[in-house]
Formats: C-alpha cells, structure tokens, sequence
C-alpha cells in the first residue's frame, strides 16, 4: 500500500466519521467543529479526484465563508433558541432512531447499487473519452482550463449567474434591515 492510497483512506474515513458523528451528537458546537473538519476532508477527495478548483473553492466558500457564519449565527443567538435547537424537533418532523436507520440503509443501498453499476458497465462518455483519451490526468492543469471555457465559452452564463448572485445579495440585505415605525 503506497502513501497516496493510505492518505485516501484516511481521509475518506475522517469525512464519513465526522459526518455520522455530526449528525448523532447532541452538542451544537461540537457538531459545528466536526463539520469544520468533514468539509476539510472532502477538500482533500477533491484534491485527489484531480479537481483542485473544486478543493479549493470548497476551502474558500465552505469553510471560510459558511462555516464562519454559522459559528458567529451560533454565537450571537439567545439561549432560548439554543434550548430549542438541543430538544429537537416534536411532533410531524420527529422520526424514531430505528425509521431513520431504515432510510440510511436504503439510501446505501441504492447508493452501493449504483456504484456497482457504473464499475461494471460504464457510461458511454466515460468508454468514449477513454478511446480519444481525453481524460483528465495528474499533471494537467484543470484551473486554466477552467479559467479559459468561463472567460470564452461560458461568459454569458458566468455573467448571467453574477447578477442572480448580486440580485441575492441586494435582497438579503434589503431584508435584514430593520425599518423605523410609522406612528
């Protein structure tokens, strides 16, 4: 077994672990740490599934920028809401540990069932960027490629998404302004 599989498997158990363990913890602030540390790990896949602008974006805007304001979102709310959130939640939303490990297995199985799908029979654009050998290698630099397609093929829908996002922007902070009173 060579470092790079070992390192794969380590990171690929931190990511699972954390996650169950984010999901099954009681405490909101260590699930937020675990969460901190799930979405390093899935940085690191990222890395060696060759997509390092995806890595580093997940770094960047996850882990920088989301988790960040969770944990302030966390800070900065009042006790009574932090009591709520430890109950859980009551009535139509509440689902015994036994339903919800009977989902979670379903949903493992179909996802096992997939991945033995697409190892036996492989999709006919995996089969066919094999044969003009159009894959992805470690070596490549994805980031400039990437860079090129938005900036030529893709500026119009880049741009497209830019203004939604600034619309989004524009929205959240009109809403989270607070408003004088008419007497």
């Amino acid at each position: 077994m060579n470092i790079n599989l070992l390192l794969f498997y380590v990171l690929a158990f931190t990511a699972v672990g954390s996650a169950i363990l984010i999901v099954s913890m009681k405490n909101l602030v260590r699930s937020l740490f675990l969460f901190f540390v799930t979405l390093f790990a899935v940085a690191g896949l990222y890395v060696f599934a060759l997509a390092d602008f995806v890595a580093v974006t997940q770094v960047i805007v996850y882990v920088g920028g989301v988790l960040v304001l969770m944990l302030f979102a966390f800070m900065l709310s009042n006790k009574v809401l932090l009591n709520d959130l430890q109950s859980g939640f009551k009535g139509v939303f509440s689902i015994p540990s036994w339903q919800a490990g009977m989902v979670s297995l379903a949903l493992f199985t179909v996802l096992l069932t997939v991945v033995w799908q697409v190892a036996t029979n492989q999709p006919q654009w995996i089969t066919d960027a094999k044969e003009k050998q159009l894959l992805i290698q470690h070596h490549d630099n994805t980031i400039h490629h990437l860079g090129i397609n938005l900036m030529t093929r893709f500026i119009l829908p880049f741009e497209v998404v830019s203004i939604f996002l600034m619309m989004a922007l524009m929205g959240a902070a009109h809403l989270a302004r607070k408003e004088k009173r008419l007497q």
